[in-house]
């Protein structure tokens, strides 16, 4: 099949999405997507997941406005469904930012959407550059670390992560603000229905800089093939994860949501 390209539309851009459908039809490619649904509490990003990461999506385009792109709310969301894609599809699957008013510069962004492209709406090369970007050879990017996020009204916000190629002795995840309400550990893919938790720990006070987490972490073997689950209720700006050890020198990764 031929490839497409997925559109998230941030706010009212009909004319826009229609514009951008016209052009890349020209280049024989298909545009699809939806209008972004900025509702955290029922976790409306999950809606365009299982579009995004279609094996015949061959790039994500986010439409918006220098000011869509600096609501906490519509950062958070897009930040949720950027890590779902790349844990599936690889950070080296393109996203590409279209500004339609304003500027925003990638480096401002949250930290899953700081590798995106970032371009002006009305780049008259613009439909040359999406083309390339789409047939262009995915690269392999190794993060040393699995990150997922995943959930719905029912079951709640379950972040997952565990190692990409090593083993850690125990992980933790901690976040800036929200709560965590409950941790597994299971398979990688899909959240266990029972777990044995070795040395459970809750309300760890860690300081990062100028801020503050409160984290949960087990120590249980995580390798490949395992992964440490979290329930976090709210929506953190920033969350840290890694492996889990009673020393002070250990390496976590830190992400920015918002």
């Amino acid at each position: 099949m031929k490839k497409k390209i997925w559109v998230s539309a941030l706010g009212e851009h009909k004319d826009a999405v229609q514009d951008l459908m016209g052009r890349m039809k020209r280049y024989g490619l298909e545009v699809d997507g939806h209008f972004w649904e900025d509702d955290l509490e029922k976790m409306a990003w999950m809606k365009a997941r299982d579009s995004v990461i279609d094996e015949n999506v061959g790039l994500w385009a986010i439409l918006g406005s220098q000011k869509d792109l600096e609501s906490a709310s519509i950062r958070y969301g897009l930040s949720a469904l950027a890590i779902t894609v790349q844990a599936k599809r690889g950070l080296g699957f393109p996203i590409l930012i279209l500004t339609t008013l304003g500027k925003v510069e990638n480096t401002s962004l949250p930290t899953p959407l700081k590798g995106a492209d970032v371009l002006p709406f009305g780049d008259p090369g613009l439909g040359a550059k999406i083309v390339a970007k789409v047939h262009a050879p995915s690269k392999e990017i190794l993060p040393g670390y699995r990150l997922d996020v995943y959930g719905n009204t029912q079951i709640g916000q379950w972040f997952e992560v565990g190692p990409e190629t090593d083993k850690w002795e125990g992980a933790m995840l901690g976040i800036n603000d929200g709560e965590i309400t409950f941790q597994a550990v299971g398979p990688k893919g899909r959240l266990p229905s029972t777990s044995v938790l070795n040395y459970p720990m809750k309300g760890l006070k860690l300081a990062m800089g100028d801020n503050e987490y409160v984290a949960w972490a087990v120590k249980n073997p995580i390798d490949t093939n395992t992964s440490y689950f979290v329930k976090v209720q709210g929506h953190p700006s920033t969350i840290i994860f890694g492996p889990f050890s009673d020393s002070d020198d250990t390496d976590v990764f830190v992400f920015q949501l918002k």
